[in-house]
């Protein structure tokens, strides 16, 4: 498996789970304020970690272009 087929596949499991952490963190936000924040901190770190991935993918696609 080539390097950018890895990081896509990475992308959308990772995005997968941000995508569950911002609904728990939107449903826990009535009843548990503590658990809301914990889950959207970890929902943040995800973000960041997606975005360091489409920056790898864009970097590797120009590479590859060129």
């Amino acid at each position: 498996m080539n390097y950018t087929k890895k990081i896509l596949y990475n992308q959308s499991l990772l995005l997968a789970r941000y995508k569950r952490l911002v609904e728990q963190a939107y449903n826990f936000r009535q009843t548990d304020s503590a658990l809301s924040d914990i889950s959207e901190y970890n929902a943040i770190k995800l973000l960041h970690k997606l975005n360091k991935l489409k920056y790898l993918n864009r970097d590797l696609s120009t590479l590859q272009q060129n």
